[in-house]
Parts: C-alpha cells; structure tokens; sequence
C-alpha cells in the first residue's frame, strides 16, 4: 500500500494511457473480433457442406431453384405469411444457424457469411439476403439482393463497397455451388425505391445493398453484377479452401506483449525509487568520507594499516 500511495499519480497516468489506446483500438479489435467469428462460421460451414453426400446438396439447389419459379409470380419483397416465412427460412438450410453460404469481394478484401433475413441480430454481424427476392442459387430470370450495413464501430462489412466499380467482380458460394458476378450497374436511390430491383427475363443478376451517404444513411447504394462464368471453372467448396487471414491471429500475439511491456514499465517505475536512494546516498558518504580523511590515504603494509599526511614530510 506504501508503494501504491508512493506511486499513485504514476500508475494514474498509466492507466490513463492505456485506457485512451484501448478506446482507440477498440473499433480494430471488435472488427477483427467478428472477423475472427465470421471466418469461423465459414470454415464450419464449408466443412459441413464438404460432409455432405451429393445427392443431399443436389437436393437442395434443385428445392431453392422450384422456390425461385414459384416466387415469381408473387412479386418482391411480398409481405410473408408465417408459414410463407417458415417455408423460406427452410430453403437452403443445412443447419439451425440460418446460414445459407457466404459472399467474397477480392476487390476490398471481405469474406462474409449470408443469411437468411435482415434481422438486426444478423445485420450486426454479418450479411442478409432480403427476402422476396431471387435465393441466391442463380439461373435466368432471377435477382437475388443481399444487404449490408456500412461504418459500424464493431464491424466492417459492406462499409467499402463503395469502392467497387464497373468489371468488379464477386462469387457467392451456396452449399457446393460458386457463383461469380460482374458489376455491370451502381446506383443511389431512394429507400422506397424498388425499380432497380426487379428481375429481367433471361438475365441473372445479384445486388448488393448499403445506405449511404456514410454516416447519414438517408439513401441507397445499390451495386448490381451480372453472372459471369467462374474465374477457377465450377470450383466445389472443401474445408481446407477457407484459411483464417493471418489478420485475425495478430491479436493473440500483440495482446500478450503489449501487456508484458505494461508489467515492465511499472516494475521498472518501481524500482527507479530504490536505485536513487542508493546514488544519492552514495553521494552523501563520499564528501563526509573524504572530509575526515582530508590529506590522509590509506594503504596496506605488510599487513598492517599505515596513515600518510599528505601534506607532511615524514
């Protein structure tokens, strides 16, 4: 407790700095700390769906496909029925976590998990597709709109897309199926305003959308793409394609030495105290040592002491 008092405005200020760079690495941390998650539900998803038989994902692309017929003649973004909701939270599902694949922008560097509904349990952290619109399985006469949230303090998501521009491209990737679209049309519009969502005969196209302006949201980003044959072939999902971005391990290394380095620093003030006590009483012995001894040395003769004025002659 004596240091403690000893120390206090010391340990004040240095909890104070570390409190100002903990709040100013919290937006990083809590991005990565979602980055880290959403890595690990695609891993996991990627290696359920490489558990997976083929005539099981077959299944299901061929079920998610007679959806997508059938919905057209309902009209987007129709208002759902419970059971209506119920039959579309089924589609696509290989478990409870509603999770139905997982988008890739190469362009901004994001690999982000899809689900179903735009909740905001599932906007906070991840993308949804928007129901009423095309599942995301593709095929002719289909849109399927995927939405994001943009400049979250806890997550980067769709805070870039922005940044893509016409000849962009990005894949889906739904159970073993990739899906690559090329950005072909980029507008803002009204919230209220649908016409750019609509589908086209004879064309497959996904759209990704974000409110913008940044940090005002009164407006709509809607980057569309068109489907484009993959850059790989018909590349299937396996686990062991989806690797966690050295990113996300830096953490678990940083965090350990920045708090090494804190425990240093204040062992260190610690002992500062002692270390001048000891000098400084060093410097009080020497002159009174060399007060009593003014003009005196002293040496050792065959094993006696002998004392010399210096300024005597013998």
């Amino acid at each position: 407790m004596a240091w403690i008092r000893k120390n206090l405005i010391t340990i004040v200020l240095y909890s104070a700095v570390l409190a100002g760079t903990l709040l100013i690495a919290y937006p990083s941390f809590s991005d990565w700390w979602n980055g880290f998650h959403q890595s690990r539900a695609i891993a996991t998803y990627s290696q359920a769906v490489a558990n997976m038989k083929t005539e099981e994902y077959e299944k299901i692309l061929s079920d998610a496909e007679a959806y997508n017929s059938a919905a057209k003649g309902k009209g987007m973004l129709y208002a759902m029925t419970e059971e209506e909701k119920a039959s579309y939270e089924s589609e696509l599902a290989i478990d409870d976590s509603g999770m139905m694949g997982y988008i890739d922008i190469p362009k901004i560097k994001i690999s982000l998990p899809v689900y179903h509904g735009v909740d905001e349990a599932v906007l906070q952290t991840a993308i949804g597709h928007i129901p009423g619109t095309s599942l995301p399985v593709g095929g002719e006469g289909t849109h399927s709109v995927l939405s994001g949230h943009r400049g979250l303090p806890s997550a980067k998501l769709f805070t870039d897309i922005d940044k893509l521009v016409e000849g962009d491209t990005w894949t889906l990737s739904i159970l073993n199926r990739t899906l690559t679209y090329e950005v072909d049309q980029i507008r803002i519009v009204e919230p209220t305003d649908l016409s750019n969502l609509t589908l086209e005969e004879g064309m497959d196209y996904c759209t990704l959308v974000t409110c913008t302006p940044y940090g005002v949201n009164t407006h709509r980003l809607l980057v569309r793409g068109h489907r484009v044959a993959n850059a790989q072939g018909e590349a299937e999902i396996v686990a062991d394609a989806v690797m966690i971005d050295s990113d996300y391990t830096a953490p678990f290394v940083a965090v350990p030495i920045l708090g090494a380095l804190f425990v240093w620093i204040m062992v260190r003030t610690r002992r500062k105290p002692a270390s001048s006590g000891r000098k400084s009483g060093k410097r009080m012995r020497n002159p009174s040592s060399s007060g009593e001894g003014t003009g005196k040395r002293m040496r050792k003769n065959k094993g006696e002491f002998v004392h010399h004025e210096g300024n005597e002659k013998e």
